[in-house]
């Protein structure tokens, strides 16, 4: 079990890092993101089933990452309709 925990806290660290190097793009953003949180579900899941509880939070987590994920996507495509490109430069949020 200490082996998922270490796998799930390399993965974190590795999509932080991804989403600190990669801030120009807002689909690489996200994909960093839930890559984030899919190592959160992996370690909450471990943890719970190395107690013995139910599943259910780690239900409610996912509904939620699920949702998070939706709206990420209808961000970047109402930016790709209106701006053309997912590239922070050319979006000016004082205009």
């Amino acid at each position: 079990m200490m082996m998922y925990s270490y796998s799930a806290l390399l993965m974190f660290f590795c999509g932080f890092v991804m989403f600190s190097l990669m801030r120009k793009h807002l689909l690489l953003i996200l994909l960093s993101i839930e890559f984030m949180v899919l190592a959160l579900y992996l370690n909450t899941f471990s943890y719970l089933s190395l107690l013995g509880n139910d599943y259910f939070f780690s239900m409610i987590f996912l509904t939620f990452s699920v949702c998070e994920g939706a709206l990420g996507l209808s961000v970047l495509v109402s930016m790709i309709r209106s701006h053309g490109n997912d590239y922070f430069q050319g979006f000016n949020l004082l205009w």
